[in-house]
């Protein structure tokens, strides 16, 4: 019994050792750890941007300001034009220095792509088109669509367009005046951009703007859905494996992708057929010629040299409609908004139309309409191409909403070798630099001491006369070889738009609507803008 018990303490003894031991390790690596953490965060000390964490890096303190990024990015920019943003798998690099920005978009372009990462994360919505393509693809389709942007009949063709949907849209606010209707003005734009795109792009009529506000198109529902949840992939690192299982926003967006195949190579086979029957029957009816984006694009790929098959028709279609859609909208949205808080800015806007009618109308008789809808067809009759270049202040106001409102807040792109900015920063082949309009108009070291402050009239010379700016400085429709190719096409649309509904209508928000972003490739509002409408009396 006495050696049992020798042996049961001896047992005992090593046990109690081996605990103590196995605490003095774990306390050790802690020290160790918390060692290590310490030194990295004080080397950070005098570090321009967000500090990081071993390994994780800054992702903590981003996933807490992902529902205001553009805002985080521009507190940091205040203290930096440059700094950096480590991530797990990748650093990213911010700027917002004109010279910087140039450099990336113009001096050493080829040195910074969309990149394979963009590519990946859109290619099953936007395939190769033009916004998700380098190299030698995006050149081609560069070269044709500059092209076929710059063609009179296009350019006619939307004045009409647009002409014809903002009147639709005028009519619905009308009504809403008469019944003291509250609407959101960020989804009858949506509606309005959506049918237009429709009507330019693809040459169909799909209604979902008119009185009673349809909600069953499929085609504009699967888009709406594709839009969300292709989104998403941005802010989730196990999007492939959703997309491996289909479950979840993966799912839905497979389903609305092939809700948007179906409903486009449908429409590129009857086109087809179409315009194969006008050239087989040697019509030279005028009226029969179709001026669309895609009928266009067909002709084109009837020469061998181009290189356009059906998937790449699909691609340019949907490229166009994802560019000139929700830009377009979210733009039109934040105006509104800044003239109802800036109603200065509405009254200057108002005389520079009452000024702008009068003088179209001189010289010949308009006639003098009773009804409401008569005045407003008549001022829109007013309105083309030209006679919209003359709304200087207007055009000013629009652009000075672009400066603070980008409709694009932030554009990243890959980079491809190692390269020094021209400000010194050094970057690393792999890694991403990204420029952010955003923050860039609210700078005081770009814009001022105003930058934060709404004013139009920043751009108008003495003569009240529109000046532009840099667009390394002014970044909303990108610069250098990627300069914005519908840019011209953005602004007839927003003026013809805007002339219309500036000059009749009144906008008084919604007494407590929150109006905030919401974290999108665009610059969408996240609850919408909720007001009411007055007609305007004279």
């Amino acid at each position: 019994m006495d050696r049992l018990s020798q042996l049961s303490s001896l047992f005992s003894s090593s046990s109690s050792n081996l605990q103590e031991y196995k605490i003095q390790i774990s306390t050790f690596l802690i020290s160790i750890l918390l060692a290590y953490i310490f030194l990295h965060r004080w080397n950070q000390r005098n570090i321009k941007g967000p500090k990081s964490w071993p390994i994780i890096g800054a992702i903590i303190e981003l996933q807490m300001n992902l529902h205001r990024m553009h805002d985080w990015l521009t507190d940091y920019f205040v203290e930096s034009k440059t700094f950096k943003v480590q991530l797990p798998n990748i650093t990213i690099t911010f700027i917002s220095e004109p010279a910087n920005v140039e450099h990336i978009l113009k001096t050493n372009f080829n040195n910074y792509p969309k990149g394979e990462a963009f590519h990946e994360l859109m290619e099953g919505f936007l395939g190769d088109g033009i916004f998700n393509s380098d190299g030698e693809m995006w050149r081609q389709q560069r070269k044709i669509a500059s092209l076929e942007f710059a063609s009179r009949n296009l350019r006619n063709f939307s004045t009409t367009v647009f002409k014809e949907y903002a009147l639709v849209l005028s009519g619905i606010l009308h009504q809403a005046s008469v019944c003291a209707k509250e609407i959101d003005m960020q989804e009858l734009f949506m509606r309005m951009t959506l049918d237009s795109i429709c009507k330019v792009g693809f040459g169909v009529e799909i209604g979902t703007l008119a009185h009673e506000l349809p909600d069953d198109n499929r085609f504009a529902k699967a888009f709406e859905c594709a839009i969300s949840n292709v989104m998403l992939r941005f802010f989730n690192p196990l999007w492939r494996i959703k997309r491996f299982f289909n479950v979840g926003s993966e799912a839905l967006l497979a389903q609305s992708i092939q809700v948007i195949d179906e409903f486009t190579y449908n429409l590129i086979y009857k086109r087809k057929l179409e315009l194969h029957e006008v050239a087989k029957s040697n019509d030279s009816d005028s009226s029969k010629v179709k001026h669309d984006i895609l009928s266009r694009f067909i002709e084109l790929s009837e020469n061998p040299d181009n290189q356009l098959t059906d998937k790449s028709l699909r691609d340019v279609i949907i490229n166009f409609f994802m560019a000139g859609r929700d830009t377009t909208t979210s733009t039109l949205t934040w105006f509104i908004y800044m003239i109802m808080m800036n109603p200065n800015v509405a009254e200057n806007i108002y005389k520079e139309l009452i000024a702008f009618e009068e003088n179209q109308a001189n010289g010949y008789q308009l006639g003098d309409p009773k009804s409401f809808t008569g005045k407003l067809t008549q001022f829109a009759s007013l309105l083309n191409y030209d006679s919209l270049g003359k709304l200087s202040y207007l055009h000013a106001t629009i652009t000075e909403t672009l400066r603070l409102f980008s409709a694009v807040p932030q554009d990243p792109k890959g980079v491809l070798e190692d390269d020094v900015l021209p400000d010194g920063t050094k970057v690393k082949a792999g890694g991403v630099v990204a420029y952010v309009p955003y923050a860039m108009g609210r700078m005081v070291y770009n814009w001022g001491p105003d930058a934060t402050s709404f004013n139009p009239d920043r751009w108008l010379n003495k003569e009240g006369l529109f000046q532009s700016e840099s667009p390394f400085k002014f970044t909303a429709f990108q610069a250098g070889p990627r300069t914005c190719l519908g840019k011209d096409s953005a602004y007839l649309q927003m003026k013809m738009t805007l002339a219309i509904l500036c000059r009749f209508f009144n906008f008084h928000l919604i007494s407590n609507h929150p109006v905030n972003y919401k974290m999108m490739t665009t610059l969408t509002m996240e609850h919408g803008l909720k007001l009411t409408i007055s007609n305007r009396q004279s």
